[in-house]
Order: C-alpha cells, then sequence, then structure tokens
C-alpha cells in the first residue's frame, strides 16, 4: 500500500466534496430533517417516538452514505478518473482505502451530528449510555458507505447506482426487525434476516434504547456490523474496474 497515495485520494475527494455544497447538505443536513420530521410526528407520543428514533438513527445515516458514496466512486470511474490514478504507482486497495477513509470521515461526522441533535434538541431518550447510541450511528454509517463502495462496480451509469437502493436497502430495511420484531416473522424470513447487516445495526440500537447497560449482545452486533464493513472494503478492492463499459 502506497500511503502517499492514499492520503492525496482522501485528501482530493475531501476537497472535491468541500466544494459541492448540495452533496453536504444531503450528508449533514437531511439526516437530521429526516429525525426532525420523526419528533414531529410522534410530538404526541413521545414513548413511540424513543421506540423509533434509536433505530432509524442508524437507518437514515446508513441510507444516505450508501446512495452517496455509490455514486461518487461510479463518477470516478465515468470520467477517466479511475483510469488515470491507476496508471500510476497506485493499486486497487490504495484507491479504494483512499475512499473509504474520505466518505468514513465523512460518515463518522454525519453519525455525531445526527446523534447530538437527536439527543440534545429533538428529546430522543435511551435507557442506556449516549455515547453507545453515537457510536453504532457511526458503525452504520461506515457500513452504508463500505456498501456503496462495493455496489457501486456493478453500475455502468448513475441511474442504475440508484437502482441498487431499492435492492439492497430496502429488503435489509423490511426485515431488519424495525417493522415487525424477528421471532414473529415467518420463519425463512427470520433466517434471512440473520444474514443482513441492517438486522444487526437495528437490534444494537434497540438494546441501547432498553438497557442501562451496554449488553455483550449490543457489543456482538457492533462487531458483526464492523466485520461486515471490512468484508464490504475487500470485495470492493477485488471487483473495482478502471472504467465503466
Amino acid at each position: 500500500m502506497h500511503v502517499r497515495a492514499l492520503f492525496a485520494t482522501t485528501g482530493r475527494i475531501l476537497k472535491q466534496l468541500g466544494h459541492n455544497h448540495r452533496t453536504l447538505a444531503l450528508l449533514f443536513v437531511m439526516p437530521c430533517v429526516l429525525l426532525a420530521l420523526l419528533a414531529w410526528l410522534f410530538s404526541d407520543d413521545e414513548r413511540r417516538f424513543n421506540s423509533l428514533g434509536p433505530a432509524l438513527l442508524g437507518v437514515f445515516p446508513f441510507v444516505i452514505m450508501f446512495l452517496v458514496t455509490s455514486i461518487a466512486t461510479l463518477r470516478e470511474r465515468t470520467s477517466g478518473t479511475l483510469e488515470r490514478l491507476m496508471s500510476l504507482p497506485m493499486g486497487k486497495l490504495d484507491f479504494l482505502v483512499g475512499y473509504a477513509a474520505a466518505f468514513g470521515l465523512l460518515a463518522i461526522i454525519q453519525a455525531v451530528l445526527a446523534s447530538f441533535v437527536a439527543l440534545q434538541f429533538l428529546g430522543l431518550g435511551v435507557e442506556g449510555p449516549q455515547w453507545f447510541l453515537v457510536l453504532v450511528a457511526m458503525v452504520d454509517a461506515l457500513l452504508g458507505m463500505a456498501l456503496g463502495l462495493f455496489v457501486s462496480a456493478f453500475a455502468r451509469t448513475e441511474f442504475q447506482a440508484v437502482q441498487f437502493l431499492p435492492a439492497i436497502i430496502l429488503p435489509q430495511f423490511l426485515l431488519c426487525g424495525l417493522i415487525l420484531p424477528l421471532d414473529k416473522m415467518p420463519e425463512i424470513l427470520e433466517t434471512t434476516a440473520y444474514f443482513l447487516p441492517l438486522t444487526y445495526a437495528v437490534e444494537a440500537m434497540q438494546s441501547v434504547a432498553n438497557n442501562v447497560e451496554v449488553t455483550g449482545d449490543a457489543w456482538h452486533d457492533v462487531i458483526i456490523i464492523a466485520g461486515c464493513v471490512v468484508i464490504a472494503l475487500i470485495l470492493g478492492a477485488v471487483t473495482l474496474r478502471r472504467h465503466t463499459k
């Protein structure tokens, strides 16, 4: 791995995004707006907001990071930037880790900001420690980033990249346990849910919402999510193409 190339890629991506105010608004403002809308929706039912809020605090950054990262990575390939970069002494892993570092930093900022707004301004209440809630939100955002990097290799246009959203994200949203508890699902769907990383994100959020102490199961969920992040990045490096045919 070439460290200079990695940092150069990270810096270039952050500089580009710094000039893209719409993308920054989508990353940092939209999760807060969606949480505020949720709080407003359940303004007369604080218990319901405290039940759904923690899980959606993980889901919103996950979805937005997936969308932004997949499109931005695809644009690098379709514009020829990736092909030019990889003509230098720079491998696929250098490129992907540099991208992951840039978007990973944005994912962390996004999750911290959304958590701060939810806890301090929207009155989201949880039984467990708030730092763990923020930690899970950060890991969820990183998961969205990693999956976005991975699936971008299979898209040829930005429209195709967007099509992965209903294909990859919505099934996880339906089966993660947010709409219906896992133990009340048909057996085959419950089994399928445990192969989907968003299930563990929701479980961890629900755990910190309902338990005073951080449980072993909650840490287990976080470790699984982190493992999925690593696996997605590795698969992204393996499947990354220099250009789009």
